[in-house]
């Protein structure tokens, strides 16, 4: 650690007024607390409105139970954390700790009855909680919405300070930036001391000071949270040091490990003679998980093709007589352990566009938004992912499975390094984390860092989120050219 301290230099920063990071979280807290209030008592009186509406008798009893168990909605779901600070910008961590809050209070519940023999109704534990789960859920993500349309500026409202040296600093900031869904921002950089003099930013997030001088810096910009990058200057002592100088100000420390693309369920800590290490498991592509996958794979596109059989006969058709060539198109790409296949798709282009193109068409997995190749057809076909629907037949065969990394060219393989192998551990798939984060808008070296995440990371969980994220970015048509 650099022995000088640099000394914020508050002028550097934009200009502008801050709110102050408790009253931004005490502000957003409240909301959220009104909020799910509002969605207990919703889901209270939809049960037992339909209870009445049918002709059920309700006894007292059971009314004020459930206006208690109103009142104990944001009592569950803070007993959970889901109002501390670093996760009230939204995200998977909200979603898994409001279904947290919401299976434990159904388990007190359905425990104290037990206990005490009360008969309470099995409709307050099997429809008005799962309603207050989904109702929450739901107003959680339209506040979101509503805040980043109302101030665009404040999408990501939670401030970051970034620690380490440029080039991990301008990664974050990259990262942060294209995923605002996250709710986070870089608002100030910490670099090492000797670097300070040569440019005063990092890609426009303005230097403030050295390792030295973080807990100031978070002063002058009232950041939420102080992200550590990985860097050999700070040390197990400086890092202790660094958390009690923010332990005064409440502020969230992040310590980004070695092992980006490494998922938390991978992530194990354990104390080891008296020193605290990280334990990285292996990720699983066998078992009983793989066989789940592969019979999930395959029943579903079967039914899929069942379902959408006349509307792909109609594109067919359609593909057919709109434009010289054949309905389909065919093209080798490498699948799992690098066995080669054909993939189909219904032809978006012109006949023969396989073929070498002209200065500017070439490019691993490059899709431009003028190519003249494309036909009229195949516009609206790309557009909303019409023309990868014969690939349900690939899934069908075992040649490619519903999520995983796209499949590429043999001739990719050999421009690329030796880490783009790493994907032919798994299937490649019809959709994957790139398809749903941006699709063609992504650069290349995105999108394979994307997809050796996904493959890092594989588990069924992640594969349903992902089809299930698909349909919105197939409506959305983002990317899709």
């Amino acid at each position: 650690m650099s022995a000088t301290s640099t000394e914020p230099q508050a002028g550097r920063f934009p200009a502008g007024p801050r709110i102050p990071r408790s009253g931004r979280r005490r502000s957003i807290t409240r909301v959220l607390v009104a909020g799910d209030l509002v969605c207990a008592l919703l889901a209270y009186q939809v049960v037992l409105g339909a209870r009445w509406w049918w002709g059920g008798y309700v006894p007292w009893f059971e009314v004020l139970f459930s206006a208690g168990l109103v009142l104990a909605w944001p009592v569950a779901l803070s007993s959970v954390g889901a109002y501390r600070g670093r996760v009230q910008a939204g995200g998977l961590e909200e979603v898994r700790l409001v279904f947290n809050g919401g299976f434990g209070l159904a388990a007190a519940v359905a425990i104290g009855a037990y206990v005490t023999k009360l008969m309470i109704a099995r409709s307050i534990v099997l429809a008005m909680l799962p309603l207050a789960i989904l109702l929450t859920l739901v107003f959680r993500r339209c506040l979101r919405r509503w805040l980043s349309r109302r101030d665009p500026a404040r999408q990501a409202p939670h401030g970051v300070v970034a620690v380490g040296h440029r080039t991990a600093v301008l990664d974050l900031v990259m990262q942060l930036r294209a995923q605002p869904r996250y709710g986070m921002r870089v608002v100030a950089a910490c670099l090492p001391g000797g670097t300070l003099e040569q440019v005063p930013d990092v890609d426009g997030v303005p230097i403030l000071g050295d390792f030295t001088a973080v807990a100031d810096v978070v002063a002058v910009t009232s950041a939420d949270a102080v992200a550590v990058l990985a860097c050999p200057e700070l040390d197990g002592t400086a890092l202790r040091r660094l958390a009690w100088s923010l332990e005064v100000t409440d502020t969230d420390l992040f310590v980004a490990p070695s092992l980006m693309e490494v998922a938390g369920p991978r992530i194990s800590v354990r104390p080891v003679a008296g020193m605290t290490l990280l334990h990285v498991d292996h990720p699983s592509f066998g078992g009983i998980n793989q066989l789940v996958k592969n019979v999930f794979d395959r029943v579903m596109a079967a039914t899929a093709l069942i379902v959408l059989a006349i509307p792909m006969l109609a594109i067919f058709v359609a593909v057919r007589f709109t434009s010289e060539g054949p309905g389909l198109f065919r093209h080798t790409r490498v699948g799992r352990g690098g066995r080669e296949f054909q993939v189909l798709k219904f032809r978006t282009m012109v006949d023969g566009a396989d073929r070498p193109a002209g200065p500017g068409l070439e490019g691993p997995l490059v899709k431009h938004r003028d190519d003249p190749r494309v036909t009229r057809m195949g516009t609206f076909l790309r557009r909303y992912s019409l023309d990868e629907l014969p690939q349900l037949v690939n899934v069908v065969r075992g040649e490619m499975s519903l999520v995983g990394p796209r499949p590429l060219v043999p001739a990719e393989f050999a421009l690329y390094g030796a880490d783009i192998h790493r994907r032919l551990v798994v299937r490649p798939g019809m959709t994957g984390l790139w398809q749903v984060s941006g699709r063609s808008d992504l650069s290349w070296e995105e999108r394979m860092r994307m997809d050796l995440r996904y493959v890092e990371n594989w588990s069924l969980t992640l594969d349903l989120q992902l089809l299930w994220k698909t349909w919105g970015a197939v409506a959305r048509a983002r990317g899709a050219y």
